[in-house]
């Protein structure tokens, strides 16, 4: 099941606020349970907004926003790609056993077109 989609303002508020109260309390996740009691989300859901901006910010390591984002988008034009060289190949074999129906030998062992001939019988 969805979560609850939150604005970006409002997550960077929440993260804001764990950032600023962390001296506070103990640990950082008590900061984060705190916080999220006060602004009603999960402390789960503000712990992973947590861990993110700090590797957006370089300061954990990991994939940041941005580059995540571009993964995203590489992996959608691949598989856009790959549909679309799959539909290539199967147009190109369906042309390519319409091309060999209309050419037949002839005796002498020369190819004769038998599509010029239907389009100059019509």
């Amino acid at each position: 099941m969805a979560g609850k989609s939150y604005s970006r303002e409002f997550r960077e508020r929440a993260v804001a606020l764990v950032f600023e109260q962390v001296s506070e309390y103990g640990s950082q996740w008590e900061a984060i349970r705190s916080v999220a009691a006060k602004v009603n989300v999960s402390a789960e859901a503000l712990r992973r907004w947590v861990r993110q901006a700090e590797v957006d910010a370089g300061t954990r390591s990991g994939a940041s926003s941005e580059e995540s984002a571009e993964l995203k988008r590489l992996r959608r034009e691949v598989a856009e790609l790959r549909r679309a060289n799959e539909i290539l190949k199967a147009a190109s074999a369906f042309f390519a056993r319409e091309l060999c129906a209309t050419r037949r030998r002839d005796d002498r062992g020369g190819v004769r077109d038998l599509s010029r001939q239907a389009v100059a019988a019509a």
